[in-house]
């Protein structure tokens, strides 16, 4: 077995940390400032958890603009990024001037949400309208603060393109969405073919 600490380094060529911990959705947020300018942007660290109340999560390393915003406004989007949408969802990582609109800058679409001032990517097909529930600075084991912020937010109104619902399932592999793998530029998607099913122990017992 390979070991390091990862305080003193992992001897190898690339962090493997977040190869192995995955692959990951991708945490594609969209959010304005108090005074209604855009941001869009990915963050590879993002998930669910908790299902009622709906929370889902990011981490952003750095006090971004997107955290800065969402601190601001109380609102945010997460947009699914899919395979047809990976180029313009990379464009939406350039660091870009607070004042420039990754919108525009990727060519994507900007609609508005129902029941939140932020925007959603109106070419994504499943979009999540989130107000911030909380906004989190992370710490080591020994207490010490560290630069990233965990933002989770309610989910209070959800948009399911209805081509993704098959006698009322949402169906995942049909929206292709695409995955955060290790290293500087890997991505996974995923297909029908790749499924498997298994039943829980206490669902067998039920049954």
């Amino acid at each position: 077995m390979y070991f390091y600490q990862p305080s003193q380094g992992h001897g190898l060529p690339h962090d493997p940390l977040n190869a192995i911990v995955g692959p990951r959705p991708i945490g594609w947020i969209s959010s304005q400032d108090s005074e209604g300018r855009l941001n869009l942007a990915p963050y590879s660290f993002f998930n669910c958890f908790n299902y009622h109340p709906p929370i889902i999560g990011f981490s952003s390393n750095g006090w971004k603009d997107s955290v800065q915003n969402i601190v601001q406004t109380g609102e945010f989007v997460w947009n699914l990024a899919t395979v047809e949408l990976a180029q313009a969802m990379n464009e939406t990582s350039a660091t870009l001037p607070h004042e420039e609109d990754e919108f525009s800058f990727s060519g994507l679409t900007s609609v508005a949400s129902q029941l939140v001032n932020a925007p959603r990517v109106a070419e994504s097909p499943v979009n999540f309208e989130c107000r911030l529930s909380q906004c989190i600075q992370l710490t080591g084991a020994d207490g010490t603060p560290i630069e990233t912020w965990l933002v989770l937010g309610e989910v209070v109104g959800i948009h399911i393109r209805e081509t993704l619902l098959e006698d009322g399932i949402y169906q995942t592999a049909k929206a292709n969405p695409i995955l955060r793998a290790g290293g500087p530029t890997a991505y996974y998607s995923i297909s029908e073919a790749q499924r498997f099913d298994l039943v829980r122990p206490d669902a067998r017992r039920r049954g």
